[in-house]
């Protein structure tokens, strides 16, 4: 029995799609199963509500051999740590109580960082909780996620421009989504090979800076974009106007400062590289987004 957290999101969707023609059995935890496709009812056990809750990570971690469990984001959120340790804790009780087998996690590069890293430490310390039930664990780590771009397709299409708190100059480890979906749903369906507790790293092929990526992007939707690094206090009042916390737009200001300090270089320099590049991500992700 496979269990998959999240999975209308991007990843947890995506690694649904994977696993869709295995022979495993696949139960699911979903707020609103109306957003699962018709498809994907007739496929998956349904276990509604949220997985933040004792109860329901309990029932549907019952006879799991394996777990794929992320935290969805929460920019409301007060307190970025105490959010992600208080979503996981029930889920810690649950791999405990109900004997599941093996956990994938979804993380960040830059565990050893050794400073504090805005949104991204509160991963590390999901790591850390889930490895103390003594689970068999792997924690994907993953860079900058080239679809944070599809947020900003607005200002995109209407002023030619992307913003971020980023060095426009300093080059970021990218990944697609579609690598990291890919990543779990093998660790998901190979039940025989891996023990222990350990990292995989999911790192794109291309390093580029914003100024890279906003050349790219010129090149695919064949107009003129550029990159715009916006002061941090700016940048963090926006994201407050927006109905952010100021702890989660704050963290948001940390993080960019721990990928400007080169948080993800140990990692991704030793790193196999997985296939998606950035130009072909624009091409088959983007750029339809931006015709849409």
């Amino acid at each position: 029995m496979i269990v998959v957290a999240t999975p209308t999101g991007q990843i947890g969707q995506q690694v649904l799609d994977y696993i869709f023609d295995s022979n495993e059995a696949v139960r699911v935890i979903v707020r609103d199963p109306s957003r699962l496709s018709p498809r994907m009812r007739e496929r998956v056990e349904v276990v509604q509500g949220s997985h933040d809750d004792i109860a329901v990570v309990t029932k549907a971690f019952e006879g799991a051999d394996s777990v794929l469990w992320l935290v969805p984001p929460n920019p409301q959120a007060e307190d970025p740590m105490n959010y992600y340790l208080n979503f996981t804790q029930p889920a810690c009780e649950a791999i405990k109580s109900q004997g599941v087998k093996r956990v994938i996690g979804v993380s960040s590069l830059g565990y050893d960082f050794g400073s504090p890293a805005g949104l991204l430490s509160p991963a590390f310390a999901m790591d850390d909780l889930i490895e103390k039930t003594g689970v068999n664990y792997r924690s994907l780590r993953m860079p900058f996620f080239m679809e944070n771009l599809l947020h900003q397709v607005n200002a995109i299409k209407s002023q030619g421009m992307f913003y971020m708190p980023n060095a426009g100059d300093y080059k970021l480890a990218t990944c697609a989504t579609r690598d990291i979906a890919d990543a779990a749903a093998k660790l998901l369906l190979d039940n025989n090979t891996w023990t222990g507790q350990d990292s995989v790293s999911v790192v794109g092929p291309d390093d580029l800076s914003p100024n890279d990526m906003a050349r790219i992007i010129s090149q695919v939707l064949e107009r003129p974009i550029r990159y715009q690094q916006i002061p941090s206090k700016e940048y963090k009042a926006t994201m407050m106007q927006y109905g952010m916390s100021e702890a989660w737009a704050q963290g948001l200001i940390d993080m960019a400062a721990a990928q400007d300090q080169g948080i993800y270089n140990n990692e991704s320099r030793i790193a196999q590289r997985t296939p998606t590049s950035f130009i072909q991500w624009c091409e088959e992700v983007l750029k339809p987004a931006f015709q849409a």
